[in-house]
């Protein structure tokens, strides 16, 4: 299929201040030289701030990224996932067609997207809302029929509620995603009939619904403001700039008297797997990372702290930093680096959340008594 850019077009394009620094982050992943790597992660935000790509967003990209036009052109214009026409201005509809979804209703679906945005697929509705189109398989088939809607997917659908949740976008509101139908995510309609333990401990909604919930950016244009920019690479020293290695046929051949020597070579060579073993028994006995905190026995008097308010602890994870000896969020606050490097090594089934998530930074707002977005909405119960 041949797809051009449209014939309107707007006369600049700029990246917001969050979403370029978020764009030049991205390209310090990539040694010198290589920031070409980094264009479709630019094209994607570039999307995502506007909603489309335009002419003008694309030699951004490329004037970004050191590229000539038409590189970026060709990428953009290859991956279907770019959209090189307007969008709706409120949400724009993607309605998986494949097998699945068509047998159990997709046509429907379709139906009412030409009722209520327009007859013809990319076209615009007529306040300018809406626009949509039917596209390949999304993953979703236990949870057929379903749409895409901005970020997140509406799933067991009908197409009455389908209807409804098209109104209520038009009206402002962000419905909840995920089932539609009462489901908790992709078990049978009448309840687990396997690995019943999952039925305990867990969240109000399934862990995409829940990231939905928790930052509210379904059909939102992104900013670059939504979620704090994180750049693990850049702070433990990534390869930026680090020149590659010569391929191993520009090596310089070695001098020919060193072939006398290739016996002893061989020789030195039938030894390696046992000092290989050696090597690997030193590794296993090494000292964990980190330094490990203060702990406590048991909660003070008062009561243990509910350090579900820390964004990023879940029923699991709470029972299992009680056991490591965590109960209270001051203790939380007082950790060091190195504190934080063995609480994550020490994290079986979550190592690295402690500093993904920020819980220090979160503990220190909540032992001071003051409150965070996310623990409002854990004491209001509606989290977990």
């Amino acid at each position: 299929m041949l797809r051009r850019l449209h014939h309107e077009q707007p006369e600049s394009f700029a990246f917001t201040p969050a979403n370029l620094a978020w764009a030049e982050a991205q390209m310090k992943k990539y040694p010198e030289g290589r920031q070409a790597s980094a264009v479709i992660p630019l094209l994607w935000r570039a999307q995502e701030q506007e909603g489309w790509l335009s002419r003008p967003a694309i030699e951004a990209v490329a004037e970004m990224l050191g590229m000539a036009y038409i590189r970026v052109l060709e990428v953009a214009t290859f991956y279907f996932m770019f959209q090189l026409q307007p969008v709706g201005s409120v949400a724009h509809v993607q309605v998986c067609g494949t097998l699945s979804c068509m047998i159990c209703g997709a046509e429907d679906l379709i139906g009412v997207c030409k009722d209520k945005i327009a007859t013809k697929a990319h076209d615009l509705s007529a306040d300018g809302k809406f626009s949509w189109e039917e596209v390949e398989c999304l993953g979703s088939c236990s949870n057929a029929p379903m749409v895409q809607i901005g970020k997140d997917y509406y799933e067991d659908l009908t197409a009455e509620r389908f209807a409804e949740i098209l109104d209520e976008l038009a009206a402002g509101k962000v419905p909840t995603p995920g089932p539609q139908n009462g489901r908790y995510a992709a078990e049978p309609l009448s309840g687990l009939t396997s690995l019943m333990q999952h039925e305990s401990g867990k969240t109000k909604y399934n862990a995409s619904v829940q990231l939905a919930s928790d930052i509210g950016d379904t059909v939102k244009r992104i900013d670059g403001t939504e979620v704090p920019l994180l750049t693990p690479w850049i702070d433990k020293g990534a390869n930026i700039g680090t020149p590659p290695k010569a391929p191993a046929d520009r090596v310089a051949p070695k001098p020919a008297h060193a072939a006398k020597k290739a016996p002893a070579t061989a020789k030195a060579a039938d030894k390696t797997p046992a000092k290989a073993e050696k090597v690997a028994k030193t590794d296993a006995d090494a000292p964990q990372a980190g330094k490990k905190p203060r702990t406590m026995k048991a909660p003070r008097k008062a009561g243990a702290d509910d350090l579900k308010m820390i964004k990023g602890v879940g029923p699991k994870l709470e029972k299992l930093l009680n056991t490591l000896g965590f109960f209270h969020f001051d203790q939380v606050a007082k950790w060091t680096d190195e504190e934080l490097a063995w609480v994550d090594q020490n994290l079986e089934g979550f190592k690295g959340r402690a500093s993904r998530d920020e819980w220090v930074s979160q503990a220190k707002i909540l032992a001071s008594g003051e409150m965070t977005e996310f623990s409002s909405r854990v004491k209001k119960g509606n989290v977990y």
